[in-house]
């Protein structure tokens, strides 16, 4: 069985957006991530209390530059909901993981799409991973941080 000793030394933790209220504006982080230097992202969004009938869609984008516009879009649909009542939708979160990043694009940036009707946001992250150089520098985002042995 293989496992990883530690996500906080193997993985580059980013908040890229925080909380938004209710709306159906698209959150799309200020800048791209480089993703020299790791092979795999996730990307999740957080939801708060979301209306019946919101459509949730994370969309994840390639880019050769660092810009959030344009690009290859990754994701192709594969991380969707469509809401079926008032509540099924409310404190979830949408993840898409890209276990093996295209190097054809430098940098990548996410788009958290809300159609339809209002929905929370509670945030939108990043998990960089499979890191070629260990240990990993956490950026700005994260105020601080620690490893616990327990057992």
């Amino acid at each position: 069985m293989s496992y990883i000793a530690s996500l906080l030394k193997a993985g580059k933790f980013t908040k890229l957006k925080g909380r938004a209220a209710a709306g159906t504006t698209d959150q799309t982080p200020a800048a791209a991530l480089d993703m020299q230097g790791f092979d795999s992202i996730l990307y999740f969004a957080s939801t708060g209390d979301a209306t019946n009938g919101t459509v949730l869609e994370l969309k994840v984008y390639g880019v050769t530059t660092s810009a959030v516009t344009g690009g290859t879009e990754i994701t192709s649909s594969t991380t969707t909901q469509t809401s079926a009542s008032a509540t099924d939708a409310d404190d979830k979160l949408l993840i898409a993981d890209i276990a093996r990043w295209n190097p054809a694009y430098r940098y990548t940036y996410c788009t958290w799409v809300i159609d339809t009707q209002n929905c929370e946001s509670d945030g939108l992250d990043a998990i960089q991973y499979n890191a070629r150089d260990l240990p990993v520098t956490q950026p700005a985002s994260v105020s601080a941080s620690g490893i616990v042995v327990a057992g």
